[in-house]
């Protein structure tokens, strides 16, 4: 039988252990965090005006009254209210002349009858006019030189919801639309009555938004309010 010839195994390699990586950080290591840092920074400040913005615009995204009147080419100003007597005894004529501290008046002194709601084409006497403010009430009145253009456009925006709305002529305002309002925090049992603050939008021209505006913020807030759907024209 031939012999066969043996065939040598393979020599055995050698086998390294694994090299472990140094866990000291290096110059690139550092770099990376630090613009990690940056950008975690950033996306903070970022979330951080949103939020801000959020809570300035009263959490709504809505613009505030001041923008949208600012925005209609209107000013917006607001006055102390003024205190008076709850018996009404410091105008007890309609020709009395309070000393108020805005004009027209946004608050204070005040004949002891309401004006009757609704649309005038006279003038209507400035305290009682006062008295509905007390009641809630949004008193929009122009001067003798704002274009009858106007004059009629704010009284097609009287029509379309005229509860707790007083409309009339004053003369004294030459080109100027007033709409005035007297509003106070609602009372709560057993607090000191908040006399609040009277506001007094000027403005050049009617404008639908700026009104709506004006309306929805003071509408209904009075010291001595009263329900608007009791507000109604004619009462």
């Amino acid at each position: 039988m031939a012999r066969k010839d043996r065939v040598p195994n393979p020599p055995k390699r050698s086998v390294q252990a694994p090299q472990r990586r140094s866990t000291a950080p290096t110059a690139a290591d550092a770099e990376r965090q630090k613009r990690l840092l940056y950008v975690i920074a950033a996306s903070g400040l970022a979330a951080l005006v949103v939020v801000v913005g959020f809570l300035l615009l009263g959490g709504s995204g809505d613009e505030s009254e001041t923008a949208v009147l600012e925005g209609a080419d209107c000013t917006l100003r607001s006055f102390p209210a003024l205190a008076n007597t709850s018996d009404h005894s410091d105008v007890p004529t309609l020709e009395t002349k309070p000393k108020w501290n805005s004009f027209p008046p946004t608050s204070g002194p005040h004949f002891g009858q309401t004006a009757v709601w609704g649309s005038y084409d006279e003038p209507v006497p400035l305290v009682q006019t006062t008295h509905n403010l007390e009641h809630g009430a949004v008193i929009i009145q122009y001067g003798d030189d704002v274009p009858e253009a106007e004059v009629e456009a704010i009284r097609g925006f009287y029509e379309d919801d005229p509860n707790a709305l007083i409309v009339a002529p004053l003369d004294e305002l030459g080109t100027k639309i007033a709409l005035t309002a007297w509003t106070a925090p609602e009372p709560t049992p057993g607090s000191t009555p908040d006399r609040g603050r009277g506001y007094l939008a000027e403005c050049t021209e009617f404008g639908e938004r700026a009104f709506s505006t004006f309306v929805d913020e003071h509408r209904g807030k009075g010291p001595e309010r009263i329900p608007i759907d009791m507000l109604t024209p004619g009462t």
